[in-house]
């Protein structure tokens, strides 16, 4: 009963952040934060995870203490409350589930659904102790729920923490992703190259591509290149790509200048030394500065 409330308590603060963190991510990006807000969302999960941490802490260490001090328990308040809370989780857990891959609704309908088996679980015990009378299983299964939220909550941490620390997605191999960007007619060779979420299912990239022996009127064919197999095969719709000449500096520009006119007519008129900015091309609405 007592751990079955506990996490029913979790569940609602963890829909309020939720839907918090929701509605601040639509705001829209400014002067200070030209990414938006979408890390709030972030932060938002990272702080109901580390709150559900707590909570099992709590329900664990309660149920400690009814083991050592027993206290009698009503089954058939365990059947209707349990009975209640599957209906209203089955509820929203359903409408939470279609949001996709929003870290903050993924993690508080997995919350949720898990409440739903909590519940069948309590309805298990409640039968039990009815027909037993075994009041010990009402702990026993505290501790349970406990060990659930703790475990749902260390996988919400994990993820937030590499997004914060802005690690490479999970589902991108940086030593794949240098590959294929190299097997793209022109591209001699990449380095420098950084991939990391911003938010949830929104992945950024930066690297250093050497294109050269190239007129630079074909330096944005490899760059439009470069951004659709980013797109197409990483999801990746944010990258900044700078060309840059570092390798076979003689066939190129020379003292290993880098390419930053790309409107020039001639290698020659493409090259500058380091004191000048080099090219970056945003694949972000195809813009492109100097």
């Amino acid at each position: 009963m007592l751990s079955d409330a506990g996490h029913t308590l979790t569940d609602i603060f963890a829909l309020g952040l939720a839907w918090f963190a929701a509605g601040q991510a639509e705001r829209p990006s400014d002067d200070r934060k030209t990414y938006g807000y979408h890390r709030v969302g972030i932060l938002v999960a990272l702080l109901n995870a580390i709150s559900l941490i707590l909570i099992a802490i709590f329900i664990g260490w309660e149920a400690i203490q009814r083991f050592q001090h027993p206290e009698p328990v009503q089954p058939l308040i365990m059947f209707v409350s349990a009975a209640i809370g599957i209906v209203i989780n089955l509820y929203i857990g359903f409408g939470l589930s279609k949001e996709g891959d929003n870290l903050n609704m993924r993690a508080a309908a997995l919350h949720v659904f898990g409440d739903v088996g909590a519940a069948v679980a309590v309805i298990l015990a409640g039968g039990i102790i009815l027909l037993t009378g075994w009041t010990f299983v009402d702990p026993l299964l505290s501790v349970g729920i406990a060990l659930f939220i703790a475990f749902g909550a260390w996988g919400i941490i994990r993820e937030t923490t590499d997004i914060l620390l802005e690690s490479v997605p999970k589902d991108i191999s940086v030593k794949q992703l240098a590959e294929d960007i190299k097997t793209i007619d022109g591209v001699n060779d990449v380095h420098d190259l950084h991939v990391w979420c911003i938010a949830s299912g929104m992945s950024s990239l930066s690297c250093h591509v050497s294109i050269c022996n190239l007129e630079p009127e074909e330096n944005a064919r490899v760059l439009t290149n470069i951004q659709t197999m980013l797109q197409s095969t990483y999801n990746i719709s944010h990258a900044t790509i700078q060309c840059e000449c570092r390798e076979h500096a003689s066939a190129c520009c020379e003292n290993e200048s880098l390419y930053c006119r790309l409107g020039s007519n001639s290698v020659e008129e493409a090259c500058c030394d380091h004191e000048h900015q080099p090219i970056s091309i945003t694949t972000n609405n195809s813009h492109k500065h100097s």
